[in-house]
């Protein structure tokens, strides 16, 4: 019987998602992920390479998980603060993914990270989709596309980057549902996108 390689990464892709969330680049262990994944160790370090590089390919694949579920399209980039919900709406049922990042952020700091040249390429797209709204006049011309695009991103994520703080701000909110949440970010940023 012929091996399946195509399965086999993809089990090991799917166990390395969450051991990589939970314990971070440096933290995740190869063993537990082969375990997982009920595949040998050594076809990790076969088709991914060292701990570090195979970060970069599960990092790679659940951004491309993001952008293909949530494309900023010239009629999202009319109603940003409908992007934002959807993104919001992601990120509440892979919330990994911010974890990831953070985990990324925390390793690489300032310095470049894997795929930085087509992830810039891949976010100057979303920032012109901005730009060419704004020219529509579909939302606000006075902030620039690239700071405005931060920002929603910024609000949107924040809700599952530190929701202890979440939490406690709105501690006592009789509206602090997951809807309710999505409804605010979404009017917060219709506003901001004017």
């Amino acid at each position: 019987m012929a091996w399946d390689t195509a399965r086999t990464r993809q089990l090991l892709l799917d166990a390395a998602v969450q051991e990589y969330a939970q314990y971070g680049p440096v933290g995740a262990r190869m063993d537990r992920i082969a375990s997982s994944a009920g595949v040998n160790k050594e076809r990790i370090y076969q088709y991914f390479g060292n701990k570090e590089q195979f970060f970069g390919v599960v990092l790679d694949q659940e951004l491309g998980r993001l952008a293909a579920a949530v494309p900023l399209t010239a009629e999202l980039a009319d109603d940003l603060g409908e992007y934002a919900g959807r993104v919001y709406d992601y990120h509440a049922e892979h919330p990994h993914l911010v974890r990831l990042m953070q985990w990324e952020g925390l390793q690489t700091g300032d310095e470049p990270v894997p795929a930085e040249a087509d992830r810039t390429r891949y976010y100057a797209g979303k920032v012109t989709a901005l730009a060419q709204a704004q020219a529509r006049g579909t939302i606000a011309a006075g902030e620039d596309p690239a700071y405005l695009l931060y920002a929603v991103v910024a609000l949107t994520v924040w809700w599952f980057s530190v929701p202890q703080i979440v939490r406690m701000m709105t501690a006592g909110s009789d509206t602090d549902s997951p809807a309710d949440r999505r409804a605010a970010l979404t009017a917060l940023v219709r506003r901001i996108a004017g």
